[in-house]
């Protein structure tokens, strides 16, 4: 079945794939991001898909931005089938050092962005005659604790809870609501790592190694599809076994 799918931060990494992965199955998307990226430039450039494919460049942390781009999304598409919550940013450093600035702005565009367009989003879902589908990416980081990234865990922890309750809110109008928390995957968060720290966190994962990101894309497309029709509410961590 066709659908039309809102991602937010579709450039690069995983929200590129997760972008690539929908248009494979014949989905249209409409997503953002701040700046144009080869990525985009290319899906922009295919002649295949000017009438699936939908990109604006918008701030994650502007509310009001956000919720108009889901009436633009709406109106591209004449609906709404699907919300990944993909657009985040890192925050490292000790909570008692970082700056003022810096919680504000990792809790605009982790978590006050990602309610302000599922809001958006939902509120055009239920124009549907048919259910719908919004998956937010969290992190194991917020299963599980770790050194200089409290507040980034923190935006993440609460995407996992306020998926659970809108999913009681949102069931009876067949709209699923669910999360994918992936572990460490092969992505601009660890471009930094050393290879003495990739090393470290292959060994204490079970399956040997980081995920790629196609593998953690496609749970998000599964959670997207009618395949899991019945399921909501759930957090589907996707880490090699790091949190077993």
């Amino acid at each position: 079945m066709t659908q039309a799918i809102v991602v937010s931060g579709g450039s690069r990494g995983l929200g590129a794939e997760i972008v690539r992965l929908c248009l494979k199955r014949s989905w249209s998307v409409a997503t953002f991001s701040r700046s144009k990226t080869p990525f985009v430039e290319d899906m922009l450039s295919d002649a295949g898909l000017s009438d699936r494919f939908y990109w604006q460049s918008i701030d994650g942390g502007d509310a009001d931005a956000l919720k108009a781009f889901a009436k633009t999304a709406h109106q591209e598409f004449g609906r709404i089938d699907g919300l990944v919550n993909n657009m985040g940013i890192g925050q490292d450093g000790l909570l008692a050092m970082m700056r003022q600035d810096e919680v504000d702005n990792c809790l605009d565009v982790n978590l006050r962005g990602p309610i302000a367009l599922t809001q958006a989003c939902t509120r055009l879902m239920l124009r549907n005659a048919s259910g719908a589908s919004v998956v937010n990416i969290s992190s194991v980081n917020a299963v599980r604790g770790h050194s200089g990234v409290a507040v980034y865990s923190a935006t993440k922890a609460a995407l996992d809870g306020f998926a659970r309750s809108l999913a009681r809110e949102l069931g009876p109008k067949s709209i699923r609501v669910n999360t994918v928390a992936p572990g460490y995957f092969e992505s601009d968060m660890v471009a930094d790592l050393t290879d003495a720290q990739r090393d470290r966190i292959a060994r204490r994962t079970p399956l040997g190694r980081l995920a790629r990101v196609e593998e953690i894309a496609r749970a998000v497309i599964f959670l997207l599809s009618p395949d899991a029709s019945f399921i909501t509410g759930q957090t589907l961590t996707v880490d090699g076994g790091i949190t077993c």
